[in-house]
């Protein structure tokens, strides 16, 4: 057997928050005597981020993680405060060699990596970044003349045939330091200010493998036909496990592929996608990628319809609720909101996705992005004036209308608005914009 490269190595666990499948944790156990994983409740990602319908999913999931760790004989350290802070100070307090971390794309996650490499470097220590939060890591495609894909298609060509790197098995075993100071996980009340959606999904990696397990077993073989329609139970729900590394995302493709799902890992093809977008271009976040593709006023009265799901379009409700009620909202009623917000209404993709990341357990910076720069008409959609008719859509994807009258029971009473805007003004309005 080899000699390990290393006495100890801290394992720093981000959005990738599994035992299965990590890249990192995989290459401490091999190369290091002893591995302290840990995790920082990150200030600064609490207070721009924390919105409580994900807050509450990462404290499941840390909890469940925990667990995972202690079933191997490992732990995991929980502090909270600034990230490299918290993690030079456990590095030196138990004399480790490394700090091992997943790559991210996010401006912050870009400038947290710069910041440790410095922080660990003045002490002579080393900082590991490992793959895991995309299928393919951001930056290994381009194409022809250009550091990255800026179109979908060329982007899914290339990426479909790229070799992928192996899924991991779990460790089996993780040797920690004697003595470690493990730390106490907060309180669901000290972590989460404010009501959280009633029925959002359970956080955590067992919950996110049963889920998957039930996708491929019951659901991915309804998923070609019947994704587009948002009462049919047919597309996975597995966002919010993405999202937090609850599982891999290459796990996912290895396994729905062998289950014959290649339109659904096409879909999975779109998160790498944004991310490797985000990750060239950290300030699509606050700027277009297509600039000038956007007429956008002021209408606060719109936009708190919008919200609340009382807009009088049923379809564009039934979704606005289902955020509310779920935490989650069907693909499909995600392109109709927000293309009803942005071009029915004309109101910036930014105040849309603010709503959306306040709300969804899955509120991921590159996704969210994209799709709402996708259906705005400023990003990577290369049929940016598309405008979808919230009554076709309802026809063709809800034509007896089980999704809305499962968010508007009031629909058909005289508690429900009328429309707060007429669909042939808006399309008039919209083709002048776009003349």
């Amino acid at each position: 057997m080899p000699k390990p490269r290393f006495s100890t190595v801290v394992v720093l666990f981000t959005r990738d928050l599994r035992v299965h499948d990590h890249a990192g944790l995989t290459a401490a156990v091999e190369s290091a005597q002893q591995v302290l994983p840990l995790f920082v409740l990150d200030e600064r990602v609490l207070d721009s981020f924390g919105a409580p319908n994900r807050l509450a999913f990462l404290l499941e999931s840390l909890q469940d993680l925990r667990r995972a760790l202690e079933a191997r004989g490992g732990g995991l350290a929980i502090r909270r405060g600034d990230v490299v802070v918290e993690t030079v100070r456990l590095a030196l307090d138990h004399q480790a060699d490394a700090v091992f971390i997943a790559e991210d794309v996010t401006s912050y996650a870009q400038e947290r990596e710069r910041r440790l490499q410095r922080a660990l470097a003045g002490e002579h220590l080393t900082l590991e970044t490992f793959p895991g939060i995309t299928v393919v890591p951001p930056g290994e495609l381009a194409p022809a003349g250009g550091d990255h894909f800026r179109v979908f298609t060329p982007y899914w060509r290339r990426w479909r045939v790229e070799p992928r790197r192996p899924v991991l098995d779990a460790p089996t075993r993780i040797a920690t330091p004697a003595g470690a100071q493990w730390g106490e996980l907060p309180t669901r009340e000290d972590l989460v200010a404010g009501p959280t959606a009633p029925e959002s999904p359970p956080g955590g990696e067992a919950a996110g493998r049963r889920r998957l397990d039930e996708w491929l077993e019951g659901g991915l073989a309804r998923y070609a036909e019947w994704r587009d329609h948002p009462a049919v139970e047919a597309t996975s729900r597995l966002s919010p496990y993405l999202h937090f590394g609850c599982i891999s995302a290459g796990e996912v493709v290895e396994r729905a592929l062998a289950a014959g799902g290649e339109e659904f890992v096409r879909q999975l093809c779109w998160r790498d996608f944004h991310h490797q977008l985000l990750a060239a271009n950290p300030s699509l976040v606050r700027e277009d990628m297509r600039p000038g593709n956007g007429d956008w006023h002021d209408d606060d009265e719109g936009l708190h319809a919008w919200k609340e799901g009382r807009t009088g379009y049923p379809l564009v409700d039934a979704g606005m609720r289902q955020i509310l009620r779920e935490g989650w909202m069907h693909n499909r009623a995600r392109l109709v909101t927000g293309s009803f917000l942005t071009k029915h209404l004309g109101i910036d993709w930014r105040a849309g996705a603010a709503h959306f990341f306040e709300h969804l357990v899955d509120g991921d910076v590159a996704n969210n992005t994209g799709n709402w720069q996708w259906v705005a008409g400023t990003g990577a959609d290369s049929r940016p004036y598309r405008m979808m008719n919230p009554y076709r859509q309802a026809d063709r994807f809800d034509r007896q209308g089980i999704y809305v009258l499962r968010y508007l029971p009031e629909l058909g009473t005289p508690d429900y608005p009328g429309p707060i805007v007429e669909h042939e003004d808006a399309v008039a309005r919209f083709r002048r914009a776009a003349a």
